[in-house]
């Protein structure tokens, strides 16, 4: 027994060392590995499967509003970024430059990208002529990359795989319509899929994305009390447009730019799954996005007819569901610890005495429930236990989070929730980019949204006393 153990104690405990048991987790379960280049990780197939669950989801539901998927050059030339001053100012520390083919310097550096508006302007500027071409509703999976300082293994990397939607549109209410349904999309995506609750809103000027006219983020807070964003949907105006010169000929025979958006999730979505629902053991994955929902494990598998017994099982239920049997010959001890670890949300244990009784005993991953089943109805009942599991993950993950959500009436009592509360604190702010760097200063808190579900806590601000304008969350963050 204490060989089955050895693969828990691997972790480092949640409360002891959060930023540990993150690492522990994500290398012990297999979700990544460390590459030669530092900053860039590598996905293992545990990782990537569950991200190919998450792009297949995405993707049918990006499909479903009349996206269209294409795919845009990984470089781009520096004359073209340098076209939208404030897009170009706000990734420039980020930016990789090529300065070589082969050994011949190029002519013009080529950026490799780490967004892609530009490249999707100078398509629009070509392709759009007449209202008739609009709108524009494409998206793309790729990869990009972004020169960071600090890395950590899903949450910020150098290179990472995102999806990233760029539309254009005839009028600023269709650009306005279609930023505000992408951010909703995410959010559905986000509770339906992931039982991650999500908080809606507007990022401040600040923090918005460089040359957008606005930005909305869904935000989630992590078992540690810190926030995540988790992604963002930007309505671009007719920045961009007037920039790149996308214009086309209204109904009136009149030239008009056109108003665009941009909206993207990236595999760092992972980490939230991780530290929302994760635990001491490992990983808890919900139902909806696990690679394998079932693994059945067969006791005293040596014994007459149980492996040929547990195949059968899982043959049974594999038109339902993504499931796996474990035949190795490690003891069920650590096939257990293996399986939790992994967070694979149910495991079914079937032995000879078992297969005796005509049952099987399910365990759910999150509360480690065990629940008694008939091999004839064992269909309908893990129906029913994963549909509960993942409609209770969400329920606690969303408990926990208004359990640490705050609210400040006045500064000092702002500072001292900061300084000992882990989670959001909802207060008022006047709008003053002063205000928000006072903040930030003295809390390392910073503005997460300006919630579209507004409360008034007070007529002031809770930094500088001045009337308030809008109701704000605010928070440490990833």
């Amino acid at each position: 027994m204490a060989k089955d153990k050895k693969l828990v104690e691997a972790i480092t405990s949640m409360e002891e060392d959060f930023a540990q048991w993150y690492t522990d987790v994500v290398k012990k379960a297999e979700l990544i590995d460390y590459s030669s280049v530092r900053g860039c990780m590598i996905l293992r197939p545990n990782g990537y499967a569950i991200w190919e669950n998450i792009q297949k989801e995405l993707d049918r539901r990006f499909k479903e509003t009349g996206v269209e998927n294409v795919y845009m050059p990984m470089f781009i030339p520096e004359s073209l970024l340098q076209k939208e001053k404030d897009h170009v100012e706000g990734f420039a520390p980020e930016v990789a430059w090529v300065t070589h083919g082969g050994l011949e310097p190029l002519q013009e550096r080529l950026c490799v990208r780490p967004t892609s508006e530009t490249l999707f302007c100078d398509l629009y500027a070509n392709i759009v002529q007449s209202y008739r071409d609009l709108p524009k509703l494409y998206n793309q999976w790729c990869s990009v990359v972004r020169w960071e300082k600090t890395t950590r293994p899903f949450l910020r990397s150098m290179e990472f795989l995102w999806q990233e939607g760029h539309t254009a549109h005839a009028t600023a209410e269709e650009a306005e319509e279609r930023t505000v349904q992408m951010l909703n999309v995410y959010a559905d995506f986000c509770e339906q899929v992931l039982a991650i609750p999500m908080i809606k809103g507007r990022k401040t000027d600040k923090e918005k994305f460089a040359g957008a006219h606005a930005t909305y983020t869904i935000e989630a807070l992590m078992h540690d009390g810190k926030a995540l964003q988790s992604g963002t949907s930007h309505n671009f105006g007719d920045g961009f447009a007037q920039a790149f010169g996308i214009q086309y000929t209204d109904k009136e025979n009149k030239l008009s730019y056109v108003h665009q958006t941009s909206w993207g999730m990236s595999t760092r979505i992972i980490g939230a799954v991780i530290m929302v629902h994760g635990d001491d053991s490992g990983l808890v994955l919900p139902p909806r996005i696990a690679p394998v929902q079932v693994m059945v494990i067969p006791i005293a598998q040596h014994k007459e007819g149980v492996l040929e017994k547990a195949r059968e099982v899982a043959a049974k239920l594999t038109a339902d569901f993504r499931v796996k049997v474990d035949d190795s010959d490690k003891s069920p001890g650590w096939k257990f610890s293996e399986q939790e670890m992994r967070g694979i949300p149910v495991r079914i244990e079937l032995g000879p005495k078992d297969i005796e009784a005509n049952q099987a005993v399910i365990v759910r991953r999150d509360t480690r429930e065990k629940i008694v089943v008939s091999l004839d109805e064992i269909e309908t009942e893990l129906a029913k236990v994963l549909d509960t599991m993942q409609a209770e993950m969400l329920e606690r993950a969303r408990t926990h989070r208004d359990n640490h959500t705050y609210t400040a009436a006045n500064y000092d009592e702002f500072k001292d929730i900061v300084a000992n509360k882990p989670g959001f604190v909802k207060a008022m702010w006047c709008g003053d980019l002063e205000c928000e760097m006072k903040i930030k200063e003295d809390t390392t808190a910073t503005s997460r949204c300006m919630p579209f579900e507004q409360e008034e806590i007070s007529g002031t601000c809770v930094c500088c006393g001045k009337p308030a304008k809008t109701m704000v969350y605010w928070g440490k963050a990833y």
